[in-house]
């Protein structure tokens, strides 16, 4: 059964590494965390009141990237066909990681994802695609 699904439109940005002040004070950088407010903010509007997820769930996640203007038109048109696709960085996986901005919006813990699908591709309209379904109903 579905419990919720939801964009956000842009450029999705991936979890940035922690970073270090001189003093060895460990912080999130200031692009990830707006953007987790973003997702959590989505995500909240998208829950319509419901209460966060108690169950196993199965998670889509979809990583839209735009597509470079520079490009020429044959590229251009191979990477909206799906025949190009994202190899480069930020790597997939960092992208998973921002589901943790959805720990008490979606579901309680993120540990309750037991199923993660993710991919990345190009898209004229960037954009982070979220779905969340339970496994029992």
């Amino acid at each position: 059964m579905r419990i919720v699904q939801f964009t956000v439109t842009g450029r999705p940005l991936a979890k940035g590494r922690v970073r270090f002040t001189k003093t060895g004070h460990a912080f999130t950088p200031d692009r990830t965390v707006n953007f987790e407010g973003k997702l959590a903010l989505a995500a909240q509007a998208a829950m319509n009141g419901q209460p966060p997820a108690g169950g196993p769930v199965a998670v889509t996640l979809e990583v839209l990237l735009p597509i470079a203007a520079s490009w020429p038109k044959k590229k251009r048109e191979d990477a909206v066909a799906g025949r190009l696709r994202p190899t480069g960085r930020p790597d997939l996986d960092n992208f998973a990681k921002m589901l943790d901005a959805l720990n008490l919006v979606v579901w309680n813990d993120d540990a309750q994802i037991v199923e993660l699908v993710v991919f990345k591709r190009y898209s004229e309209a960037p954009q982070l695609a979220i779905t969340v379904d339970t496994i029992f109903d």
